[in-house]
């Protein structure tokens, strides 16, 4: 069981079967036997754990530009209402962690942090 703890909340990750360390702020993990799965894991272990320290420390941001003519969003309170060129606007309601912002009418900024159901692996 892998714990991660921040100040945007807290993450738990049960991975293969690895021994870990820390050592002067550094994590190390090593497979505790020669089988292709913990070898295979190994790396996606680092990844996930690597952005499990992202997700508590600072959390995730993500830019979209809408690109084509008429295209436009807005965004209103925890829905995002979107003109794409269909003949009826789309509304899409955020789920419970995620932010949406519009600085423009062709700019998303979408902000989520550790403590929505998104960012907890199982």
């Amino acid at each position: 069981m892998i714990s991660v703890k921040g100040p945007l909340g807290a993450i738990n990750f049960t991975a293969n079967p690895l021994s870990g360390s820390r050592r002067k702020k550094v994590l190390w993990y090593a497979r505790l036997w020669r089988g292709c799965k913990c070898r295979c894991s190994s790396g996606t272990v680092r990844a996930i754990v690597a952005n499990m320290v992202t997700g508590v420390s600072k959390g995730f941001e993500r830019k979209l530009n809408l690109v084509g003519v008429g295209y436009r969003a807005q965004a209103q309170g925890d829905t995002l209402n979107l003109t794409l060129g269909f003949s009826h606007p789309v509304s899409h309601k955020m789920p419970a962690g995620v932010k949406c912002e519009t600085p423009t009418q062709t700019e998303i900024v979408i902000k989520v942090w550790t403590n929505s159901k998104l960012g907890r692996w199982r």
